[in-house]
């Protein structure tokens, strides 16, 4: 008997939204838009630093 192994990788799919928005309400949106703002004026100069909010991050494939 033989038997076939399926070599097929499935497409790995990354969600792009949780479907809950950013914030709460003004207060909680205002503290993470400052927040960000400072993060990204405090590594203005670095090319090796991105900052970005809101965004989700995949660091493994496949998890």
């Amino acid at each position: 008997m033989v038997t076939q192994i399926n070599n097929q990788t499935s497409e790995i799919i990354y969600p792009e939204s949780d479907g809950l928005p950013l914030a709460d309400n003004t207060l909680q949106f205002r503290l993470i838009t400052t927040i960000q703002g400072g993060i990204d004026a405090l590594f203005k100069d670095n090319p090796n630093v991105f900052v970005a909010g809101d965004l989700f991050w995949y660091p493994v494939e496949g998890e």
